[in-house]
C-alpha cells in the first residue's frame, strides 16, 4: 500500500522493528484520518508483499471470502465512514484508537458463494482496466495536442501548399479585449432573464446567478463568442451556451477579419501552454488587458489559419468525446458499486 499516494505524505518511522507484513491479499485498514474518509480507509493488498507501520491493522482472510470484493465494497466513501464511524475513538496524536475485535465486528453484504464474490470481482476489474485506459488515452491526446500546438506555431511543421511567411502583428492590432461588468453581490440574483457567467462556471461552480438588467450590447456573450477568463484560473473558451452576461473577469474577444476564430483560440491556448510552464504550472495568474493586446503574434493567412484551427478542432473534439466515455464509464462503476452490494 502506497501511503504518499493514498494519504500525500509518510507516517513511517525511523525504525521498522514493530512493522506488520501485509501479504497479497490480505484486508489493510488504515486508522488514520483523511478529508474524504475522517474514520481512516480499508484497503485490499492486490499487489506483492510488504510491510506497513502500526498505524494499520492487518486482517487475514478466510477460505469463504475472495478479499478483492472486499476492496470494492469499501471504495464508496459513504460506505466506509458508516461502518467504521461507530467504532473510532481520535487519540491525542489523532490516531484512530480502534480494537481489532470491534472493526472485524461489524457486517458486510456480499454474497455468500465464493464464486458469486469472483464474477463481480471479474466484471468490476474489467471496467477499472477500461477506465485506465480511457484515460490513458486522454493523456496521450493531450500530450499529442501540446506538441501540435508547438510545432505548428513555431512553424517547425507547416502544411503542404503553405510557404509564404507569418507576418508579425501585435494582438491589439487583431483583437479587441472588452471586459465583462463587475457586479454587486445585491445585483445578483436567484433568478432572473440572463444567466450571469462568471469565471467559476467555465471549471467547478455550477452556481449561477441572474440578472433583469438591459445593457449595451457588448456585455452580452451569445453561443460561438470567443471568451478569455484572466483572472486566477486564467485562458479561452467558445461559448456553447445561451445568451449571458459576462462577468469583469472575462473578456469577450471581438476578432478583425483577418483572425480566425478557430486560429485565435488555438493560439491563446498555446500562450496559455507557455505561460504556465514558465510559472511552474500554477494556474493562479492575472493577465492584463495590457499585456495581452502588446503580445506579438506571428500571423498566416486566412487560409492557413484554417487550415491548423481546424485540425486544432478536430483534437480538441476528439479529446472531449473520449471525456465524455471516461465520464460514462466512472458514472456506470458507481452505480455498480451501489448495486451490487445493497
Amino acid at each position: 500500500m502506497n501511503q504518499i499516494e493514498l494519504q500525500g505524505r509518510s507516517f513511517a518511522g525511523s525504525s521498522v522493528k514493530n512493522y506488520g507484513v501485509v501479504e497479497l491479499g490480505d484486508v489493510v485498514y488504515t486508522k488514520s484520518p483523511l478529508k474524504k474518509n475522517p474514520f481512516g480507509i480499508v484497503k485490499v493488498n492486490r499487489n506483492k508483499a510488504g510491510i506497513v507501520s502500526t498505524l494499520y491493522a492487518i486482517y487475514k482472510p478466510q477460505t469463504t471470502l475472495y478479499s478483492p470484493i472486499i476492496d470494492y465494497y469499501f471504495q464508496s466513501d459513504c460506505r466506509v465512514n458508516n461502518y467504521l464511524k461507530p467504532l473510532v475513538n481520535k487519540g491525542a496524536k489523532n490516531d484512530m484508537k480502534v480494537k481489532n475485535v470491534d472493526v472485524l465486528k461489524g457486517n458486510v453484504t456480499i454474497p455468500s458463494e465464493i464464486d458469486e464474490q469472483r464474477t463481480i470481482v471479474g466484471l468490476l476489474n474489467k471496467l477499472d482496466k477500461l477506465i485506465a485506459a480511457t484515460q490513458d488515452k486522454i493523456d496521450a491526446l493531450e500530450q499529442a495536442k501540446k506538441a501540435l500546438l508547438q510545432r505548428l506555431f513555431d512553424q517547425s511543421w507547416r502544411f503542404k501548399g503553405y510557404s509564404d511567411p507569418w507576418e508579425k502583428r501585435k494582438l491589439g492590432e487583431l483583437a479587441e479585449f472588452i471586459n465583462g461588468r463587475a457586479y454587486k453581490q445585491d445585483e445578483l440574483l436567484a433568478s432572473g432573464k440572463y444567466p450571469v457567467l462568471r469565471v467559476g462556471n467555465f471549471y467547478t461552480n455550477d452556481k449561477w446567478y441572474y440578472s433583469n438588467l438591459e445593457l449595451p450590447e457588448k456585455y452580452y456573450a451569445e453561443e460561438g463568442d470567443l471568451l478569455y477568463t484572466w483572472s486566477a484560473t486564467f485562458g479561452p473558451h467558445i461559448w456553447i451556451g445561451p445568451k449571458v452576461i459576462y462577468h469583469y473577469h472575462i473578456w469577450k474577444v471581438a476578432l478583425k477579419n483577418i483572425f480566425e476564430k478557430d486560429f485565435a483560440l488555438q493560439f491563446f491556448e498555446a500562450d496559455r501552454v507557455r505561460l504556465l510552464n514558465s510559472t511552474n504550472g500554477s494556474t493562479m495568474i492575472h493577465v492584463t488587458k495590457k499585456d495581452m493586446e502588446s503580445k506579438g503574434i506571428l500571423l498566416p493567412d486566412v487560409y492557413e489559419q484554417r487550415t491548423i484551427g481546424d485540425l486544432l478542432k478536430r483534437v480538441d473534439h476528439l479529446i472531449a468525446a473520449t471525456q465524455s466515455r471516461l465520464s460514462s464509464l466512472e458514472l456506470l462503476k458507481k452505480y455498480l458499486l451501489q448495486d451490487l452490494f445493497i
